[in-house]
């Protein structure tokens, strides 16, 4: 086995003890600048408790859990760099405090751009990342490094087909229905301030909390429905 191998297999089995239940390898030469040109993509699902109380309204467990999994996410890719470079590499962990969201919803590197070249999942017509395991129902985070890893077969398009559930359940009409390709820009995909206005009167509404988080969109995909349903 190349030292490559060995290197993904040993990270592999320390990002899973810490918690990721999926985990790949982006190729991001032409995306990223400097020397660390492979991104590692991890996620960790939503319960399925959450998820399912989502269809009928935002919950403050849900609010909760936001923050408790981007923690957790946090420690993983932590542990990961760190692994990385006690192996002479150089390694950066985009945890919450590293990578921040600016007033438009975009950072420098989206995870979800990440995720679909690392071949974890697309971006659906909830303008989320869908994966075939949890649907849309995880939290994502992501590290870059230089180390010689082997990478993935990105995703390129849409595995959504004819599926309009999330685009026809959105209280605030947000999104389009454009099916997505790597061409595909975040506006054709949905209206974002209208989305963003619909949930913060959502959870406002149910929990007395003002913050945008709705979930609605990635609770009534049909992909999360079967990792709701899976025993």
């Amino acid at each position: 086995m190349c030292i490559s191998a060995d290197l993904k297999e040993e990270l592999f089995c320390l990002l899973r003890e810490k918690g990721a239940k999926l985990i790949g390898i982006a190729d991001l030469k032409g995306v990223v600048e400097g020397g660390l040109k492979a991104g590692i993509s991890v996620a960790v699902p939503v319960p399925k408790h959450i998820v399912r109380d989502l269809q009928h309204a935002p919950t403050k467990e849900y609010y909760d859990a936001y923050y408790s999994l981007n923690a957790e996410l946090d420690h993983i890719v932590s542990c990961g760099a760190d692994f990385i470079k006690e192996r002479g590499y150089q390694a950066l962990a985009n945890t919450t405090k590293v990578v921040r969201m600016d007033d438009d919803w975009r950072t420098p590197l989206p995870h979800k751009t990440v995720a679909t070249r690392a071949g974890i999942g697309w971006i659906g017509k909830n303008c989320l990342l869908v994966t075939r395991e949890y649907g849309s129902a995880i939290r994502l985070s992501s590290l870059l490094t230089d180390a010689p890893l082997p990478t993935a077969k990105p995703i390129t398009q849409s595995f959504c087909g004819n599926c309009n559930v999330c685009v026809e359940s959105c209280p605030g009409n947000a999104l389009t229905g454009v099916a997505w390709d790597t061409q595909t820009s975040r506006a054709e995909l949905f209206h974002k301030e209208v989305c963003k206005k619909t949930q913060l009167q959502r959870m406002k509404q149910a929990t007395g909390i003002e913050k945008d988080l709705c979930g609605l969109c990635f609770a009534v995909c049909t992909y999360t429905k079967r990792y709701l349903n899976e025993n």
